[in-house]
Parts: structure tokens; sequence; C-alpha cells
């Protein structure tokens, strides 16, 4: 892992301190330092302040992992949910009240573990969340054990002689499920991660970042410098209405791609729901 200089501290301080986004800071964080997702939280932080989303209009709603105490560190409204459950959660939140904004953040396990089989039909049914799956691709609140996105060959407690499944792809999942916003970065580009979370919110449909967010105390294969040294942003001139293209640069492990994958706009399940009631008034 590669330690930050005492200036660019000094700087990231003097950032924060004149940052607008104290107004949607809420409980001090408690994840070990160095964590990916204090990246992923301050983007949040970010994209609300950007957007001027009032807190009494924000819910953000966490299955569980370590990513799962999100609700604590952001106001507004949150809901700490079951392990897995946070996207139907999320949805009956929309459903009944469309106009709040709804983020629904999760890991690796939760996401695409026990949690896999609401992940489809959130993105199909093109719900109007925003889904951040923050990927360290291990069990780091249970002590390091492997996840469905662990490398093949990785060793941990429920491992021993090495991991010999297959790493599932959170990104090829969303744009094969039919989310209409895909998108990828690393928790090491807090612009990118706080500027595609922004794009992600302001979204009329369901749209989905997978963030590569490395741990650092149980995870010594996936790191920072590892994550580093395989990406690359996504080609120039990438059209991101090529969902087949989009699909194509998505599987790609050398390298791995970055940036915003596919987007297209087209109704989305409140637009549908709503034309649904107003045909039911006539």
């Amino acid at each position: 892992m590669s330690f930050l200089s005492k200036q660019t501290v000094l700087d990231e301080f003097k950032k924060a301190k004149e940052s607008k986004t104290k107004e949607w800071r809420d409980n001090l964080p408690t994840w070990c330092p160095g964590c990916g997702h204090f990246t992923g939280l301050h983007g949040l932080y970010e994209a609300a302040e950007r957007l001027n989303i009032p807190p009494k209009d924000f819910v953000v709603v966490s299955g569980i992992g370590c990513s799962g105490r999100f609700p604590f560190f952001i106001k507004g409204f949150g809901l700490h949910g079951l392990h897995g459950r946070a996207i139907p959660i999320a949805t009956g939140i929309k459903v009944a009240s469309p106009d709040l904004t709804v983020v629904v953040v999760g890991g690796d396990g939760d996401g695409v573990g026990i949690g896999g089989g609401h992940f489809p039909h959130a993105a199909r049914s093109n719900f109007n969340l925003t889904y951040i799956l923050l990927d360290n691709s291990i069990y780091g609140l249970t002590k390091g054990q492997i996840s469905p996105t662990s490398p093949m060959g990785m060793k941990s407690g429920t491992s021993p002689y090495g991991n010999i499944a297959r790493p599932l792809n959170p990104t090829t999942l969303a744009l094969a499920y039919g989310a209409t916003f895909v998108a990828r970065t690393f928790s090491r580009e807090r612009d990118m991660v706080s500027e595609l979370i922004t794009k992600a919110i302001q979204h009329k449909g369901f749209s989905f970042i997978h963030d590569l967010s490395p741990c650092v105390v149980f995870n010594k294969v996936v790191t920072y410098d590892s994550v580093n040294d395989a990406s690359a942003m996504l080609p120039e001139g990438h059209d991101i209405l090529d969902r087949s293209k989009a699909m194509t640069l998505a599987e790609s492990t050398e390298p791995i791609y970055q940036g915003l994958f596919f987007r297209e706009e087209v109704p989305s399940f409140d637009d549908h729901a709503k034309q649904v009631r107003d045909g039911l008034k006539d």
C-alpha cells in the first residue's frame, strides 16, 4: 500500500474543512484506517451537496457488511437492513415515496452473494434508484473469508488451499440485467467516484456503480496497488449507448476499465407506474 505524503494529507484536510459537505455528515465513520469505503462515503457527501438534496429528501439503505453502516454516517433517512435485502427495501421506499432520492449501498457479499437474486429484478424493472456496490473481494466484517468476487487461488479462513470458484463480475451482471446506467470506479480515484455518483443520482432509472474498494486489513491480494496497476480508463470515444461493446470492455481483466460503460434514457418504473395510475383515474 502506498503512503500519502504529509503535504497531500494537509491539502486533503484543508479541502475537507472548506467543503460544504459537512451539512450531510453525521456520525464519525468507524472503518479501519485506509479503507476504500471512505472515498465512497465522501463521494456521496459531494453528490448530495452538488445536487443540493435536502437531508429530509435523502434516503440511504444498506445491508450487512462493512458498508452496512453508511446510513449512520450521512444525514437524512437511513435503514440498515437484513443481509442481502437492501434492494427490495429501497424499491419499497421508492414506490411509496417517489419524490425521495434513494441510494442503495452494499458490498460484494451482500449484493451478489445472498442478495444476488434481488439485483436483476431491480435492474430490469428500471427502478429510479442508485446502487453503489463497494467491492473489496472479501468478507471483511467477519474478518476475512472469500466472497463471490474473490479471485481464484486466493487463500482465506474459508479457503486455506485457495479459492477454487471463479469470481463474479458485478459490472457485467448489471449490463446483462438491463441496468440503464452502469459504471465502474476505484476508491483511489476520489474525483471520479464523486463525479460518477453525482451522474448516477441524476439518472432517471436504475443506476449501478461498481466501486473497487480495497480492504487493507484482510485482503492482501486485491490491494490498492494491484487494482491501480491493472486499471485503465475506458477508451476515448467509447459509445455509452452500445450495451454490447460495454459488455466486452467490462469483461476485460487486462486492463480493468474504469468509467461510464453504459447509459440510456428510457421510461423508469416510476413513469410506468404513474401511467397505470393515471389510466385508472380515467
